[in-house]
C-alpha cells in the first residue's frame, strides 16, 4: 500500500516537472522565432509582413503551427529610435501540447536599418 502511495506521487512529481520542462522550451522556441523574425524584419531589404512570415515559420517548424496563430508586427520608437517590433500570443501548455489558449506572450524589437545615410 506504502510502495502504491509513494509510486504514483512520485510519477506525479515527475511528470510535473516534465510538463514544466515543456512549457519553459515552448516559450524558449516561440521568443527566439520572434526575435529572428524582429531581426530580418529591420533589414532595410525587406519589409514587416516578411518578418512576421519568418516567425510564423520558424514557430511551424518547432513546435507546430497551432502555436504559430497571433503573431502582430509594427514599428515603434524605441528609446528615440525606430524599431522593428514582433508580438506572438500562443497557447500556454498544460498537459502535453495542450492548453491555455493565448495565455502566454512574447514580445521582440530590433532596430529597423536604412539605406540612406543618417
Amino acid at each position: 500500500m506504502e510502495f502504491v502511495l509513494v509510486g504514483s506521487l512520485l510519477t506525479v512529481l515527475t511528470l510535473a516537472v516534465l510538463q514544466l520542462g515543456l512549457a519553459i522550451y515552448v516559450r524558449n522556441v516561440v521568443h527566439d522565432a520572434a526575435v529572428e523574425g524582429a531581426h530580418y524584419a529591420a533589414l532595410a531589404d525587406t519589409t514587416l509582413l516578411e518578418g512576421a512570415e519568418r516567425t510564423k515559420l520558424s514557430i511551424a517548424r518547432a513546435v507546430g503551427e497551432s502555436f504559430a496563430d497571433d503573431i502582430t508586427v509594427a514599428e515603434s520608437d524605441h528609446l528615440g529610435y525606430p524599431t522593428a517590433v514582433i508580438t506572438v500570443r500562443t497557447t500556454l501548455p498544460v498537459i502535453g501540447l495542450l492548453g491555455v489558449p493565448y495565455a502566454m506572450e512574447v514580445e521582440a524589437d530590433a532596430p529597423l536599418e536604412s539605406l540612406g545615410e543618417q
